[in-house]
């Protein structure tokens, strides 16, 4: 029996490609680098804390035109490897 993990996809290309069923956000302290995600990340506690961060940063209004998240490239990859397993 196979175990089908979400896949997260790193990506620099335009808004139109966005698989059925994931979203774009924007990630970074600096430099800001998009990523394509799961929905399924939108009801995990963890990802849920880390939208909160990014509510009182910047609010509704995004420098990106997209979701922004504000913490480094690093802690957001082992967040998402982290709820890949889940």
């Amino acid at each position: 029996m196979a175990i089908r993990m979400p896949r997260i996809i790193k990506k620099s290309s335009t808004a139109g490609d966005v698989p059925k069923g994931h979203f774009a956000v924007y990630v970074g302290e600096k430099q800001k680098k998009r990523f394509v995600i799961p929905l399924s990340f939108l009801s995990q506690p963890a990802f849920q804390d880390l939208l909160s961060q990014a509510e009182e940063e910047f609010g509704f209004d995004h420098p990106m035109g997209g979701l922004t998240i504000p913490c480094s490239e690093d802690v957001f990859i082992d967040l998402t490897s982290s709820l890949c397993r889940i």
